[in-house]
């Protein structure tokens, strides 16, 4: 199997990071040059990575084609480039549907949509597919656990929610802030909160099955600090803010 990615940003490097990483079996990946940087980083670590100037090389040479460029560069550079039927398309491009893939793809092919994150390095973490699609299930399961989606309106809550990797990096970094103002060294301070959520996020999942709502009102006792922190970032809206933000990025999914 030869692999091809068509834009080479961090999603990228961390898609191929991945994969080296894996049991997936490959022949040959290929990336364009957009970032030298990135791709050149990339193909010190491997011999099976090649760089190519041309993005339409990259397409002739490959059996599956990772689209992984901006919405406003897919938009511009896509239309030019010819597909070959066969091949297994996968576009990581957030705000074209798949009514405008097959426009632009517009030979047969197998044509995906998927929300990797920066922790699919990591072959960790949750990766939304659509439509359902058995090789692309295997091939994602490799690095993380696949979600099937079968209706491309339902995976637009994905993406939604996708768009909250950043608001939590601030929060890491907010309490991070406050905890070196008050005298605790940069490394600790990130080293414990880091450490904490990861914890947390851990807890969470194992104990999933009984609800997170259960986990919300067992973490507090009356008239405990856990009480007064949530009492109090409910009081401000925190949590309103946060449905209300994953229906503006929904909303401007659904007008693409």
């Amino acid at each position: 199997m030869k692999l091809g990615f068509i834009g080479t940003g961090h999603i990228t490097k961390a898609v191929a990071e991945g994969i080296l990483g894996s049991k997936i079996k490959f022949k040959k990946i290929y990336l364009s040059k957009r970032n030298k940087k990135i791709s050149s980083e990339l193909s010190r670590k491997s011999k099976k990575i090649a760089i190519i100037n041309n993005n339409q090389e990259i397409i002739n040479k490959s059996n599956w084609i990772f689209l992984a460029v901006t919405p406003n560069v897919g938009n511009k550079i896509l239309k030019n480039l010819k597909f070959k039927k066969n091949q297994t398309v996968v576009s990581f491009i957030s705000t074209i549907n798949m009514n405008e893939l097959k426009k632009i793809v517009k030979v047969k092919a197998q044509i995906v949509r998927a929300i990797p994150l920066p922790f699919i390095s990591l072959r960790k973490g949750p990766i939304p597919i659509f439509p359902p699609n058995k090789k692309v299930k295997s091939f994602f399961d490799k690095l993380g656990t696949s979600l099937e989606i079968k209706n491309e309106k339902l995976s637009l809550n994905f993406w939604s929610l996708s768009s909250m990797m950043a608001p939590f990096y601030e929060v890491l970094n907010t309490l991070s802030k406050w905890l070196i103002k008050r005298g605790i060294k940069k490394n600790d301070a990130q080293k414990y909160i880091t450490s904490l959520f990861l914890a947390l996020s851990a807890d969470a999942i194992n104990k999933s099955s009984k609800g997170l709502d259960v986990l919300v009102k067992n973490s507090q006792t009356p008239k405990g600090l856990n009480q007064q922190a949530l009492n109090e970032l409910k009081k401000s809206g925190f949590f309103n803010d946060l449905i209300n933000t994953s229906n503006s990025i929904l909303k401007r999914l659904k007008k693409v």
